[in-house]
């Protein structure tokens, strides 16, 4: 299991596995709440704190809607817009690995997708 928190403490994300491969983006979205990106099913992650959310408004149908502690502002977690999760299925969400401990990420690969791109 991997343990990720906020810097305050009060967020916390329990994954039970490793991530696949990490992604480190470059959008807009991803420079700015300063996350590495590990993907995940729903079911593989707990949840537990209070926290905010928000999703882009300069893309007019937003799939990802970022969470972020409501006390230290720490981005944590993204899960999928009610629209995408009825579009996609909710299948996926994602974890902020940079809050992870090194030790439990060494060997993950870290990838680097053209975010601006897309």
């Amino acid at each position: 299991m991997i343990e990720l928190s906020c810097l305050c403490g009060q967020l916390r994300v329990e994954l039970a596995k490793r991530p696949n491969y990490i992604h480190e983006c470059n959008c807009t979205l991803c420079r700015k709440t300063g996350a590495r990106w590990g993907y995940f099913h729903p079911s593989e992650a707990k949840v537990s704190g209070a926290s905010q959310g928000y999703s882009r408004s300069d893309k007019a149908d937003p799939a990802a809607e970022i969470r972020f502690c409501a006390s230290c502002g720490a981005t944590t977690h993204f899960t999928l817009t009610a629209e995408a999760a009825a579009k996609f299925g909710n299948t996926m969400m994602g974890a902020n690995m940079l809050l992870a401990d090194d030790a439990k990420l060494t060997g993950v690969e870290l990838r680097y997708p053209d975010g601006r791109a897309w």
